[in-house]
This record gives structure tokens, C-alpha cells and sequence, in this order.
């Protein structure tokens, strides 16, 4: 049973790819970021409250409660830095740099506790360093540091290190919370409550655009991003429940190389090669990191 971990966490990988490049093309149609998020959560209600209706209630005690509200101010703000990279920055661009998350989960213990990285997790930390820089490669005419200013530069790609580093404290949280209830449970609660602490920032940030919103189509927009993002959900905390939560992670950021391609072939973004490589690099140091970092 517990090795369908795995393809559980590849079609979530597929999913979350596939639901940032339909995101991603709602937002070049210059819907409001805001509302997309708040659109995309909406949509998944139904479904939810179906999926709700229909599991066991878990016996839920101070454990769950708290976590999941210390969880949740952390996932709204992973949420709107998310939409924003997804908005301001090609998917070849920022996506990789998810691919930070484990090692958040390496490094921030070993700030905190005093935690000694082990060889292999250090080697998975430079082939991720390696990887953003080789992102950026094709730049490096104007300058060996050229690939590194490239980062700082890219306001998407700040975003999505500031996501990553959130996902680091989320993913571990999301974990104890399913440990403190269940699976199903927690699916289909969690991003319920993310929709509601998110509604009032989202009409309030999409005021204007929520008295255009008949016939701008925004909500067409939203439902394809909406299904996979309910598929990546589901499959992703039945994962979770199945697995260490490092190699979950690591496995799901495989999605990071299918947002690349989605970029290329979608979008027609330029630099395929560069990206694949260092999405690749970035893919091997998250796997080095899972296999001798934990």
C-alpha cells in the first residue's frame, strides 16, 4: 500500500503543473491575480463540501485546531506570492525555485536546533544553487555573476523563493495536522478555510474589477485551474498520509520540469535547454537532499 506514494504524488506533480499553466494564462489575460486565487478556491467548494459530507469526522482536539490556525496565515500569504510570481515572471523563470522548499527544511533546523547537514544534503543544496544559476546562463555574457543579479532581478522569482521558504513550515504543519485527523478530512476542510481567510483580501484587492465582472470571462478562467488544483489537493494530503513528508516533496517538485515544458510549448518561452538543465540540477539536489539529508 505504501508504495503507491509515488504515483499518488506524480499525478499531484501533473496537476499542480497543469493548474499554474492555466492559472498563468488567465493572468496574460490580465484578470486580477486576486480574484483568480479567490476564484479558483471558490469553484472548488462543491466538491469539497461533497468530500466532507462523505468521509468519517475525525475526532479533532486542541492539536489539529492549533495547527492548522498557525498554518493558515502562512498559506494565504504562500497563496498571494504564488499568484503574483505566476503573474509577473515566466513559468520557466519561477517555478524551479520551488525546488528551495527541502532545502528550507534542511537548513532552517539547522539554524534553529543546530542540526548538522550531512554531506549528501550539502551536495543537494549546491546542485540546487547550481540549478537557479544555470536558469539564468544564457546571460552570462554580460558576466559570471550575471545568472545570480538575473534572480534579484525577476520580482517573480523573488516571490516564489519567498513561496518556497513558506511551503517549508506549511508542509510540515499540513503533516501533523493530517496526523491529528485524517486525510480526506483535511482535504477537504483546508482549503475551505484558506477560501474564507482569503475572501475579504480578495474583494478587497479586486474591488474594481469585481463591477466589471460580467462578461470578462474570469470566471471561465478560473475552472479549469480550479479542477486540478482540487486534483492536486486530494492527491497530494493522501500522499502525504502515505509517505515521509521530505519525499513527498521532493517527488511533487518534479512539476517544476513539467512547468518548463508548459512554458516552452504554452507560452513560447525562450531558453527550453538552460531551463530544463537547471530545472533538472534542482530536481537531482532535492533528491540528494531526501536521500542522505534527513
Amino acid at each position: 500500500m505504501q508504495i503507491l506514494w509515488l504515483p499518488i504524488t506524480l499525478f499531484c506533480a501533473f496537476s499542480l503543473a497543469t493548474s499554474d499553466a492555466l492559472t498563468k494564462k488567465a493572468l496574460a489575460a490580465r484578470h486580477n491575480e486576486y480574484l483568480i486565487a479567490w476564484f479558483r478556491l471558490l469553484l472548488m467548494l462543491p466538491p469539497l463540501i461533497i468530500l466532507l459530507l462523505s468521509v468519517p469526522l475525525p475526532p479533532i482536539g486542541q492539536e489539529f485546531t492549533h495547527t492548522v490556525l498557525s498554518a493558515l496565515p502562512l498559506e494565504l500569504l504562500a497563496l498571494i506570492l504564488y499568484c503574483k510570481a505566476l503573474k509577473l515572471s515566466p513559468l520557466g523563470v519561477t517555478v524551479p525555485f520551488l525546488a528551495l522548499t527541502p532545502v528550507f527544511l534542511l537548513v532552517v533546523p539547522y539554524l534553529l536546533l543546530g542540526e548538522r547537514i550531512s554531506l549528501t544534503g550539502g551536495a543537494g543544496i549546491l546542485l540546487i544553487a547550481a540549478g537557479g544559476y544555470a536558469i539564468n546562463l544564457h546571460t552570462s555574457g554580460k558576466g559570471a555573476m550575471e545568472p545570480l543579479r538575473a534572480i534579484f532581478r525577476e520580482r517573480g522569482t523573488l516571490c516564489m523563493i519567498g513561496v518556497a521558504f513558506l511551503y517549508s513550515f506549511t508542509a510540515t504543519l499540513g503533516k501533523k495536522a493530517i496526523s491529528a485527523s485524517s486525510p480526506l478530512f483535511f482535504a477537504g476542510l483546508y482549503p475551505m478555510l484558506l477560501f474564507a481567510c482569503l475572501t475579504p483580501v480578495a474583494l478587497w484587492k479586486g474591488r474594481h474589477d469585481m463591477r466589471l465582472l460580467h462578461g470578462t470571462g474570469i470566471l471561465r478562467a478560473a475552472l479549469l485551474p480550479a479542477l486540478f488544483s482540487l486534483l492536486e489537493t486530494v492527491t497530494g494530503v493522501i500522499a502525504l498520509s502515505l509517505t515521509n513528508v521530505a519525499y513527498m516533496i521532493a517527488a511533487k517538485r518534479l512539476s517544476l520540469l513539467m512547468g518548463v515544458l508548459y512554458g516552452h510549448f504554452l507560452f513560447r518561452e525562450d531558453g527550453l535547454r538552460g531551463r530544463l538543465a537547471g530545472g533538472g540540477l534542482m530536481v537531482a539536489g532535492v533528491v540528494l537532499i531526501v536521500v542522505g539529508g534527513h
